[in-house]
């Protein structure tokens, strides 16, 4: 009897764990870096390569930092909710042209038009690699203090972008810097 009891609750143990995932959310991926300052980092801008955007650039504004490039199929989806996003004018968005060249980032704007305030360039992907970024979009909401609110993995969604997104900014803008 023990012998089949043995099976049968490794059987049960397993159905339960595999169950459990199919109600986990796919895209959230937990940051060590929620509630902590962004990483040090300073590029360059897109517009004008001899300028750099830091650290420092952050403060005093809510900032979404949105990592994107023109070879990337889910940021191009996203698009037209970063469009939406810009029109309300409630929060900055800086955009990070990441593993990208010029052309194609010229092209991406052309085709997709530009929903951000500033574009800053991570080429070699350094600055992704000390910031956790898997892969493309990813999206950083940071504070007034620089501090790293919230992480958004994938594509910004229209759901995701009323539901999760806005009343965020929101709560975040009226709080004191």
């Amino acid at each position: 009897m023990k012998k089949f009891l043995i099976p049968v609750a490794l059987f049960i143990l397993i159905g339960v764990a595999l169950g459990r995932g199919l109600f986990l959310n796919p895209t959230y991926i937990p940051s060590p870096l929620i509630g902590k300052p962004m990483p040090p980092f300073s590029l360059p801008l897109a517009a004008q390569p001899q300028k750099r955007f830091s650290n420092a650039d952050l403060m005093g504004h809510v900032t979404l930092m949105n990592v994107f490039a023109s070879w990337c199929v889910s940021c191009k989806q996203e698009m037209p909710n970063l469009m939406r996003l810009r029109a309300l004018h409630v929060v900055r968005v800086v955009g990070v042209d990441y593993k990208d060249t010029p052309a194609g980032l010229r092209h991406y704007l052309h085709a997709f038009g530009n929903p951000y305030s500033l574009i800053i360039t991570d080429r070699r992907g350094m600055a992704a690699i000390n910031w956790g970024i898997y892969g493309v979009p990813e999206t950083f909401v940071i504070n007034k203090k620089g501090i790293i609110a919230y992480k958004f993995v994938g594509p910004i969604g229209y759901r995701k972008l009323h539901s999760k997104l806005l009343p965020l900014v929101k709560r975040l803008e009226a709080q004191p810097v």
